[in-house]
């Protein structure tokens, strides 16, 4: 290249420079100094609550100063962009970033309190990490929550109108002077919008609250418009289809009577009891006014309730293989309302390598009156078991009322009458048959205080089943009373592990053991009696070794069901032990106790767990196996 001219820019010794401007720190950047706020240093007087390695809350060292700290912390933890995100991984910028919301968050957690006037101030710093080495970001949060401002004047609109306003101020227990909390506000909103439902009041209406803050007198004044509009009595129930579920119907399943005063809860109650008849498929209960309040006079309101039909017709089938039944197919049909209202008819059929069945079943839900079932069952079924061969043609029919899936009952009942006529034998034996004709009033009550019907965890149950019974073979009568009492307890150790205990006696006087019918006396074993051992093989046998059964009976088990982490806490443990005896004599001889045990896996699902136990016997008869597997829904007791 040829050779660059000179070239020089003179330096200008006149040239002068604006003076540079201080910059105002960035809020989001992360602050090493602790700044004063109104003059005075916040960290003073303050003691840290140190919440993990990398965040730290520092309160007033008087706890009186802030009696709500650990209900605050609390609150903080779950709510906090920190403790969500986790700050062990995070660098100093992503700290303050978090930091800086869970500012706002604090400010906002303690307004909800009443502190109006609070301070907080954050610092993000670099700190000696456990190694001494290194350094990790840290954040502390100073917080001084100034004086807690308490509730000044409280308007609650058109309340004290209401004929029994005194009543219903009582329900909205805030009062002038208490301190100032929204939880408190939104709670009593709650409890008075329960009391008017509750207190006839049908079309009662509250505005959202209100506060208007005074900093000067730190006290905050409430408005919350509440409009009564009328007292009302309950008049009659409607239906939007009367051929499917009349209004009669309806309101003989309502738990309330025409001339009642209205309460919210029982009109709720009525839409449940309508969803659980399983013959709908939406429902609305909405009260219309039929007649106005006059003065202290209530109005009256009709419910009209609008259905929609769910289909109603359920064809059904399985196949499946068990130790315990062989194989077996099962089909039914069933017309949930085939005889309106709430008459069912289902026909069902078993076509096993143990039992062969067909029956219909006709039964009327809500029979009279709320909750109420009249069942009628006729079936011709034969039936191999390993104790006894029978050809049995069965009517049975019960009126009661029980638990079901919906609803669990503190006390259930049924009576009923049953005529059995069985053809029957010992199994595989070379024995002639011999015809059993029974007539039975078969008695059952129940009383449950258990908090799951399918899973409980707490509680016991107790039910008792009593069957007085003439029966007539070879031209001779026998009369006796079959019972039973079974009792179970669960007890809740912990969050994760429950155990249940469960004892059973059962008894039959007043007739020989071969006077009566072979599928009338005792039996155990089997996934609901004795596990490990097969269904009904546990007792006394006869010169063949066949299983003749008894005139009592005494069970007995424990198990422990064990919550695991697996599949997001849905897999529980359940390790048992079980014990039973079977006497010929009406009272138990424990001539012989068979003793089972075993571990079982529960997996729970939305309508209950699904169990699967493996049991072995501890002291096997030469016929026993030596495993037993049981499947089923719901826990084994």
């Amino acid at each position: 290249m040829a050779e660059l001219p000179d070239m020089g820019v003179e330096w200008p010794d006149t040239l002068e420079l604006p003076p540079l401007e201080r910059l105002e720190p960035d809020e989001d950047a992360a602050q090493f100094a602790a700044p004063e706020l109104e003059g005075e240093d916040l960290a003073a007087g303050l003691v840290e609550e140190r919440l993990s390695d990398q965040l730290v809350l520092a309160f007033p060292a008087d706890e009186t100063a802030f009696p709500l700290r650990q209900e605050f912390i609390e609150r903080y933890k779950a709510l906090s962009t920190i403790e969500e995100y986790g700050s062990k991984d995070a660098n100093i910028a992503q700290l303050a970033a978090r930091a800086k919301k869970d500012t706002e968050l604090l400010d906002q957690i303690l307004r909800n309190y009443g502190y109006y006037d609070s301070q907080v101030q954050r610092t993000v710093s670099a700190v000696p990490a456990a190694d001494g080495e290194a350094t990790r970001p840290q954040v502390r949060f100073d917080i001084v929550p100034g004086p807690r401002y308490r509730f000044g004047s409280i308007d609650l609109g058109q309340l004290a109108s209401a004929p029994d306003g005194d009543y219903l101020r009582s329900a909205f227990e805030i009062q002038s002077g208490d301190p100032l909390s929204n939880d408190a506000i939104v709670d009593e909103q709650f409890d008075l919008d329960t009391a008017l439902g509750e207190a006839g009041y049908a079309f009662a209406e509250i505005d959202s609250p209100s506060l208007l803050i005074d900093h000067e007198e730190t006290i905050g004044d409430l408005s919350m418009a509440v409009r009564p509009m009328g007292k009302y009595r309950f008049g009659a129930v409607t239906s939007s289809e009367p051929d499917f579920l009349s209004g009669r119907h309806l309101a003989d399943i309502a738990r309330f009577d025409p001339g009642d005063i209205y309460q919210r809860s029982l009109q709720l109650d009525l839409r449940r009891a309508i969803t659980a008849t399983g013959l709908v498929s939406s429902v609305t209960v909405t009260p219309r006014e039929v007649e106005a309040p006059s003065g202290n006079e209530p109005g009256v309101v009709d419910l009209d309730v609008s259905l929609r039909k769910a289909r109603l017709r359920t064809i059904a089938g399985a196949i499946g293989y068990g130790s315990e039944d062989g194989i077996r197919l099962e089909a039914s049909w069933e017309h949930r309302n085939l005889f309106p209202p709430e008459g069912a008819l289902r026909v069902r059929g078993i076509a096993g390598t143990q039992e062969q069945l067909f029956g219909v079943t006709f039964r009327k839900n809500n029979f009279g009156e709320r909750d109420r079932i009249l069942n009628i069952d006729a079936y011709a079924s034969t039936l191999n078991n390993p104790a006894f061969d029978a050809n049995t043609v069965s009517l049975v029919g019960t009126l009661g009322k029980v638990s079901n899936l919906l609803f669990q009952k503190p006390f259930s009942w049924s009576a009923g009458l049953e005529l059995v006529a069985t053809d029957e034998r010992p199994a595989d034996s070379s024995q002639p048959r011999q015809t059993y004709l029974i007539a039975a009033l078969p008695l059952y009550a129940q009383i449950d205080t258990s908090d799951d019907l399918l899973d409980p965890e707490h509680g016991f149950r107790v039910a008792l089943k009593l069957s007085p019974e003439v029966s007539r073979t070879n031209g001779a009568e026998s009369f006796y009373l079959r019972g039973r009492l079974d009792t179970s307890y669960y007890y809740s150790v912990n969050d994760r592990i429950v155990v249940a205990g469960r004892t059973a006696y059962g008894s039959i006087v007043g007739a020989d053991l071969f006077d009566i019918a072979p599928s009338r006396r005792y039996y155990a074993g089997g996934g609901g009696s004795v596990r490990g051992y097969g269904y009904r093989t546990i007792g006394p046998r006869d010169a063949e070794g066949d299983p003749t059964g008894g005139r009592s009976v005494v069970e007995g088990a424990i198990e422990a069901r064990i919550r695991t982490g697996l599949f997001g806490g849905a897999v529980s443990v359940v390790p048992f032990i079980d014990a039973g005896s079977v006497s010929t004599s009406t009272v138990p001889d424990f001539d012989s106790v068979k003793i089972g045990a075993g571990v079982g896996v529960r997996y729970a699902t939305g309508f209950g767990p699904i169990r699967l136990d493996v049991g072995v016997p501890i002291n096997p008869g030469p016929d026993d196996s030596p495993v037993a597997v049981y499947v089923s829904l719901g826990q084994a007791f």
